[in-house]
């Protein structure tokens, strides 16, 4: 230090910390004279005292015009070095540095100033400090005074030349620096970072492509500033950095692909569409489905909610994207394993069934179709997953989901067991929610026969419901199987089987098979044995009918029936009543009917009516003969064994027996109920 002080005179030591800025500058010129001296002389001891009196009594000082002289100095003596700058590097530029915190305004410009000179003088011997400098020029270009700012623009682009001339720029130290200022929401620290990825991905030598992953997220996040500039700067320098992708091979999909996902459910417009683009571009590149694989599920999970997005552009590619993913979970692989999550792609397309979008409802039922159409004996372990959440959809407003997800169970529903199991898990949801088979129980179960069979949909049905034991819902279930069989189109082959007569084996199979279910509603018993031409036994049924039975709505279902029989579906019915000798057992079933109806209703006009047209020529002979209990059915196909028939009747009072056992244990249950809370009232 003494050294120092006898190298440079007091007087010019007092005018580098003058209030005036001419005394100061007019000290540094003296100031870089001395130093040319000392460099010529090899005496770079003495400067090195130097350096550090300047860095101790001025930058360091209270005062601010003494900081300001440091400054100054400290940039003389640089200018001073000229080539031998480099050796007392570490001494001059941490200063400097540190003074762009300085409180005052005026030391931050001076300090910009400094630095200035000094890069102009050293150049890539700069790149050692290029860490600190970008951090400090990162903290200036936000900085609160204009004039530091300006000049914090002037040095940055001095050191963007510099680094972009300089082979000494080491990419992998300064990433990190890089990745931790993304996260910045300044406006001005946005554009000066933007402004540096840009230049740095400008130089051929510099690969900041294989360090995308690491600022990807920050330029994303540009993408929805509220500066105009900003985003236009962000999508310039991520369009460039995908056309760059395009021509590459050594991509970091994953963690891109990571970051893409994230930014694909962002409240943003454009930052979602630019996501998803990427995402599909992605896709694309990959086309033998070897990179992007394993990230499959990710994908699906960001861009499932995207193909219902209010913007057309967004849907569009979110549902390319969707196309992709599953032609090629369809196709290739197919013939391999390796990195196909398909319990977590089965998971996204479960955790879509309760999405508030219907198309994105319907996309995910789609993929399971599609997961348990092709990896069906991989996938059916993950079934008690997903099961209920597929049976829950059945009660979706939206008919498009009711169908799909009928698609689904019916694949899944393939193998016995599963189709068991479907057929128990229908009929526990339709008891524990009426409004669902009210609503939906016929769109049901009208699909389910066509994708899986209706026979043996039926046979399964009634099977279960045989072994009811909880008889008023039996009954309902059974009403509602009933009116399908004898309305729905779906239904025609069965109709057709039962229709041949019980002399038909297959006929008498598939009877035996519905009877015993259909007898919880005497009315659809009745129903099936007009189907069947079991005339005499409908008649025996109905002859049978008990005060119980006669209620409210087996008045209503017999109004249902005789409408039904009006229908293309009886036309055969009709035509047999023009040969009443042959089925005399028809005509007392239908005026058995005719008894039971009230006279002021219009299901009596129109049966009487129906009955009215029957030849009359023959009418009192049918009557002695059926009196007598002589039966004129001779075709072999309208046989009737009395002995079978005896037994399915014994079946139908046992079961209309358990109805009324039932009922009365409900009423007796209701009246000690109500008995119990009259009293505690009283």
């Amino acid at each position: 230090m003494a050294d120092a002080v006898f190298t440079v005179s007091a007087a010019l030591l007092r005018n580098l910390a003058d209030k005036l800025y001419e005394k100061r500058k007019s000290a540094a010129l003296e100031l870089e004279g001395i130093v040319k001296s000392l460099c010529i002389a090899g005496d770079h001891e003495k400067v090195t005292a130097l350096v550090k009196l300047l860095t101790r009594e001025f930058t360091q000082s209270p005062q601010s015009n003494h900081r300001k002289g440091g400054l100054i100095g400290l940039a003389a003596v640089t200018v001073g070095l000229a080539g031998e700058a480099s050796r007392h590097l570490d001494r001059i530029v941490p200063p400097v540095l540190n003074s762009f915190c300085d409180q005052d305004s005026r030391v931050r410009y001076y300090a910009c100033e400094a630095l200035y000179n000094i890069a102009k003088v050293v150049r890539g011997e700069f790149i050692l400090f290029f860490n600190q400098i970008f951090d400090a020029l990162c903290k200036l270009s936000a900085d609160s005074d204009a004039n530091v700012q300006s000049a914090a623009h002037l040095l940055d682009r001095l050191v963007k030349d510099i680094v972009t001339e300089s082979d000494q720029f080491r990419i992998e130290e300064f990433i990190p620096l890089l990745h931790e200022r993304m996260t910045v929401v300044n406006p001005f620290v946005r554009q000066f970072l933007v402004g540096w990825i840009t230049v740095l991905d400008s130089v051929p030598e510099i690969d900041m492509l294989g360090f995308l992953p690491d600022f990807l997220e920050g330029l994303f996040a540009m993408l929805s500033d509220s500066g105009f500039e900003i985003r236009q700067q962000a999508d310039c320098a991520l369009k460039e950095f995908l056309q760059e992708i395009k021509n590459s091979k050594n991509v970091d999909y994953g963690r891109m692909v990571e970051i893409l996902v994230k930014k694909a459910r962002q409240a943003d417009e454009y930052t979602r569409l630019t996501a998803v683009t990427w995402i599909n571009d992605f896709l694309t590149l990959d086309k033998e489905n070897l990179v992007l694989v394993e990230y499959y599920a990710d994908i699906l999970g960001a861009i499932l909610p995207s193909i219902a997005d209010k913007e057309p552009k967004i849907r569009q590619a979110a549902d390319e994207i969707n196309e992709k993913l599953r032609s090629a979970c369809a196709g290739s692989l197919k013939k391999r394993s390796d990195g196909f999550r398909l319990d977590s792609v089965l998971n996204v397309a479960r955790r879509s069934l309760s999405s508030e979008l219907e198309t994105t409802r319907i996309k995910g039922l789609q993929w399971m179709f599609t997961l348990f159409d092709h990896y069906y004996s991989q996938v059916i372990v993950f079934l008690n997953e997903i099961f209920e959440s597929l049976l829950d959809v059945l009660s979706d407003p939206s008919d498009k989901v009711v169908l799909l997800v009928l698609d689904v169970l019916a694949c899944i529903a393939r193998d016995d067991p599963y189709f068991h199991k479907l057929v128990l898990y229908l009929i526990h949801n339709f008891f524990a929610d009426k409004s669902l088979l009210e609503k939906r129980g016929s769109l049901i179960i009208r699909r389910l026969c066509v994708l899986l069979n209706a026979e043996r949909i039926y046979k399964e049905f009634a099977a279960v419901l045989e072994e009811e034991t909880n008889y008023n819902f039996a009954a309902t279930m059974v009403q509602v199987l009933n009116l399908i069989l004898l309305t729905s189109s779906e239904l025609a082959d069965i109709r057709y089987i039962l229709n041949q007569s019980l002399g038909d084996s297959s006929s008498r199979k598939l009877f035996v098979s519905l009877y015993p279910s259909w007898c919880h509603s005497p009315m659809a018993t009745i129903s099936l044995c007009l189907l069947t031409q079991a005339y005499h036994h409908a008649s025996s049924v109905i002859q049978s009918l008990r005060e119980d039975n006669l209620n409210l709505k087996f008045l209503v279902q017999i109004d249902k029936l005789v409408h039904l029989l009006e229908s293309p579906i009886f036309a055969y019915l009709r035509l047999q009543l023009l040969e009443p000798a042959q089925y005399p057992w028809l005509i007392k079933s239908l005026y058995g009917l005719l008894m039971l109806l009230p006279q002021q209703s219009s299901a009596f006009k129109v049966l009487r009516t129906r009955l009215k047209t029957v030849p009359s020529y023959s009418c009192a002979n049918e009557v002695r003969q059926i009196s007598s209990g002589i039966s004129y059915q001779h075709t072999p196909q309208l046989n009737e064994d009395a002995n079978f028939f005896a037994s399915k009747l014994h079946t139908f009072h046992q079961v209309q027996l358990q109805h009324e056992i039932q009922a009365r244990k409900l009423l007796q249950s209701h009246f000690q109920t109500t008995s119990f809370t009259l009293s505690k009232e009283t």
